[in-house]
């Protein structure tokens, strides 16, 4: 495992706080494990690979405006090489993100919100301030012709909802497998799913796929609430979350400095 600070995101972490890290994310997945079975009886939609969007009226805003979204992360994709890869936030994703075939441009981290980014898309950021229990959210950009491994999410009570922007025209080959369903991306189409299914993604395309990712709260009883809450507080004390907290305040100030020195001189802005 390869940790990150701000200054070098590939200076790798100390033995022992590699050891430390390992063992405490060993007891908090049997921990998570354990509970996923409560959460399941306490939810509130189901507990299906893929929900349906009924039970989500508040997330048709992002269908019904999703051009404006789009022409916000074209402008920040004019600083493509600025955004971080995947792997370079959030260092424990090492093993599903490599070299730039993932990036991540970040507005909400852990339930905060990275102000500067936000300024970059003030359509997107004044959606997702009327999701009900926010906690992350980002511009997920996959390069042509990556594969992400199969992989699982951290918590049944936290769901995952995906906005297609910027779909391959051969959108048959670019999709996600969420247990044994198969979603296909479209741009300006919306759905949620549970990523504690085992889930993996595919673009078989020549073609770049944008799409806005940002989870929140499963609406449960009161219980699982409760129980939820607990968790997220639980794994805000570990490595897990200080990492890449860390990590994207840096990045943040990058791209940032970058869109400055661009407005500053324009004509190097091919060159970011």
């Amino acid at each position: 495992m390869v940790a990150t600070s701000t200054d070098n995101p590939q200076k790798p972490a100390k033995p022992l706080r590699k050891r430390r890290y390992k063992i405490v994310k060993r007891f908090g997945k049997q921990m998570i494990y354990a509970l996923a079975s409560i959460q399941s009886r306490q939810s509130l939609v189901g507990d299906t690979p893929v929900l349906e969007n009924k039970h989500f009226p508040y997330l048709q805003p992002f269908a019904d405006n999703w051009r404006q979204i789009r022409t916000e992360v074209e402008e920040i994709l004019k600083y493509r090489e600025t955004i971080p890869a995947f792997q370079e936030v959030s260092p424990d994703q090492w093993r599903i993100s490599k070299e730039k075939n993932w990036r991540t441009f970040i507005l909400y981290g852990f339930r905060k919100r990275m102000n500067k980014n936000c300024t970059m898309a003030p359509v997107t950021t004044r959606l997702l301030e009327q999701v009900p229990n926010l906690q992350t959210a980002w511009f997920s950009i996959l390069a042509p012709g990556y594969h992400i491994p199969p992989h699982t999410g951290v918590t049944k009570g936290i769901v995952r909802a995906h906005l297609g922007l910027i779909v391959p025209k051969d959108n048959e080959h670019c999709r996600l497998r969420v247990a044994d369903e198969i979603k296909v991306w479209k741009e300006g189409e919306l759905f949620v799913f549970d990523d504690t299914f085992e889930h993996e993604v595919w673009n078989d395309t020549e073609e770049e796929r944008v799409i806005l990712l940002f989870d929140f709260d499963r609406p449960m009883r009161l219980v699982g609430r409760a129980l939820n809450a607990t968790i997220l507080g639980l794994i805000k004390l570990t490595a897990f979350y200080q990492e890449p907290r860390r990590n994207m305040i840096g990045y943040e100030n990058r791209f940032e400095a970058a869109v400055r020195r661009a407005d500053a001189n324009p004509e190097k802005l091919s060159d970011i």
